[in-house]
């Protein structure tokens, strides 16, 4: 992929800068022409000027943490995350790296565990002084580790949709929240299928019950319709036929479904074995993404809709462009969903905001983060907000039987974030 798809900013003054720095080097050198890229950034951003607070930052080398579970039910969603982050610290290493320093990552395995969430982002922060970490997907992991954070003043990018009612310095939330998920969907399946009734689920930790906290406020209180039932269950659980049939006879318009992890694939196969057909009963997702389709299998969740800010099959340029480089890394038969592609906007934008910075040093990263834009996003373009959440556009897709999405609908702007909106809290 092309230095110049990815910037989106070779004429800025500090581009101009750094190629009028490289054309100072010997004419005659063989070295690749990227190499003079990060001899001439690393000689302008010296160690002693871009890091004052003792990171991992050499005159080579930034280290950099990933830290999401690939073991345990969380798995099957955040194995996605691992591989869209490590593409983009490869590619950044391509094009010269970070203020001429390659990006090396420490990974530490959360585990589905949330206290060894906080245990490992200890360990990553205050034992390895990585200069910023990609990781987390459940809301019940970030809370976890946000504490050390701030503490220990540590720079998270975290990718998940969430339910808001959060803001960090600490943190840069490159997922949606809820105005741009969980509302807005709401929105669209009430306009589009005149529901009128909603039978709410999730999974039994903070994100699903605070987005269905939201989502019952929104249908009962702005909306004025019903919601005809409400029920959760733990990580992991196996077993829905109880609530299947509790929806069957209370015949909802809507079935809302906040299960996350390995539960899905359980959930919608016994949706599907019990008669459930998903093209004549609505069900609405902000949960499921290709990632989890691929263990659900899309023969048992075609027809269901989803609410997301991206989808694989989006026709543009850049997401071509990802696509194709994501299954060059990481096989072919690998599938891209929507905190995958969050995942990956992590180490781009925290390249982009460095580079604003001139400084790797956390209080400089985190003043420089509003009004940074990453024009070659998979999704089309985002900028960094004030509150440290992403402008994006919301996308509502239809669940095919390849595991794909069609997209049905998208925003025409960008949408603010608002992580505190009023009436919901």
């Amino acid at each position: 992929m092309s230095f110049e798809h990815h910037t989106g900013d070779l004429e800025s003054p500090f581009r101009r800068k750094l190629l009028l720095g490289t054309a100072a080097l010997s004419a005659a050198s063989l070295l690749p022409p990227q190499v003079f890229v990060q001899q001439a950034l690393a000689q302008q951003f010296p160690t002693a000027k871009v890091s004052t607070t003792g990171l991992a930052v050499t005159d080579s080398e930034v280290t950099v943490g990933i830290l999401h579970s690939v073991t345990g039910t969380m798995a099957i969603s955040e194995t996605g995350s691992v591989e869209a982050e490590k593409l983009a610290i490869e590619q950044i290493n391509a094009q010269g790296g970070v203020l001429g320093r390659k990006i090396k990552f420490i990974q530490e395995d959360g585990a589905s565990d949330w206290p060894t969430f906080a245990e490992k982002a200890k360990k990553l922060l205050v034992n390895d002084k990585v200069a910023s970490v990609m990781g987390c997907w459940t809301s019940a992991s970030r809370k976890a580790v946000l504490p050390v954070f701030e503490q220990y003043n540590g720079m998270l990018y975290y990718p998940t949709f969430y339910e808001g009612l959060e803001q960090s310095k600490n943190v840069i939330y490159t997922g949606q929240e809820a105005t741009q998920q969980i509302i807005a969907g709401l929105d669209w399946v009430q306009k589009e299928k005149g529901a009128k009734t909603f039978y709410l689920l999730g999974s039994d930790y903070i994100w699903p019950r605070t987005s269905n906290k939201i989502a019952r406020k929104h249908i009962e209180n702005v909306l004025k319709l019903k919601v005809l039932g409400e029920e959760y269950f733990p990580l992991g659980s196996t077993q829905f036929n109880s609530v299947i049939n509790k929806m069957k006879l209370s015949k909802p318009d809507v079935i809302y479904a906040i299960i996350v992890g390995g539960s899905n694939v359980a959930f919608y196969k016994q949706l599907k074995a019990a008669g459930v057909d998903l093209n004549k009963q609505t069900l609405m997702t902000i949960s499921v993404t290709e990632d989890e389709i691929d263990g659900i299998g899309g023969e048992n969740i075609v027809g269901a809709y989803a609410c997301m800010k991206y989808f694989q099959s989006l026709n543009n340029p850049n997401n071509k462009a990802f696509v194709s480089a994501f299954h060059k890394m990481w096989g072919d038969k690998t599938v891209i969903g929507d905190v995958t592609q969050a995942a990956y906007l992590g180490p781009w934008l925290w390249k982009l905001t460095v580079e604003k910075a001139g400084s790797f040093d956390i209080d400089k990263v985190a003043a420089a983060s509003p009004g940074v834009e990453f024009k070659g996003a998979p999704e089309g373009y985002v900028r960094i907000h004030e509150n440290h959440h992403l402008w994006s556009k919301t996308r509502v897709g239809r669940a095919r039987t390849d595991g794909q999405y069609d997209l049905v609908y998208e925003t025409a702007n960008l949408m603010e974030p608002d992580p505190f909106p009023k009436g919901y809290q």
